[in-house]
């Protein structure tokens, strides 16, 4: 049995079945599959980053847009310019990672993500970086996927994919 929560195009997560300590989860984003490497999330580790993903969100934490008059595509390239590389200084690190978003570990260490709040409303931008991934979706090469949700809406999907992987391997989900 499997449990979708939230709504494809702006965020959502459907869980399936268990695999010993591994539970198959997919995620997906302004209607792009974010887990299409590697769908099995070893559930106490990904549990973890979920909740505190939820718990900062639930605090009102997040910053709004960082470049006026940006959009988010052009400030999510911006952010990444220089990323990793032996250019890049620790002040564009850190106000990149204070965006940084679904690091859950390697089920989502194929997309780069970044979260934008206002008051009551998140704006995701995803972009895939595997080689392997562009060359069997070229579509996605160099592209930045954008997803507005209510902050509510998206952490209450969060606390939802928490309580559904709070539920063993010997029981159904809810």
């Amino acid at each position: 049995m499997t449990v979708l929560l939230g709504d494809k195009n702006r965020f959502a997560a459907e869980v399936g079945e268990w695999d010993d300590a591994l539970r198959r989860v997919d995620l997906w984003a302004a209607g792009k599959l974010l887990t299409c490497d590697d769908n099995l999330s070893f559930v106490s580790q990904f549990r973890r980053d979920v909740l505190d993903t939820a718990v900062w969100l639930r605090s009102g934490q997040g910053s709004p847009l960082p470049f006026e008059g940006l959009s988010p595509q052009a400030t999510h390239r911006r952010l990444m310019h220089r990323a990793g590389s032996d250019d890049e200084t620790e002040a564009e690190y850190e106000l990149r990672s204070q965006f940084r978003v679904l690091s859950w570990g390697p089920t989502t260490d194929n997309v780069t993500a970044h979260v934008f709040c206002d008051t009551d409303r998140l704006v995701l931008t995803l972009q895939f970086w595997r080689e392997e991934h562009l060359i069997k979706h070229p579509e996605d090469a160099g592209e930045v996927f954008v997803a507005e949700i209510p902050r509510a809406e998206f952490v209450g999907i969060l606390e939802d994919l928490v309580a559904v992987l709070d539920g063993g391997p010997d029981r159904e989900c809810p």
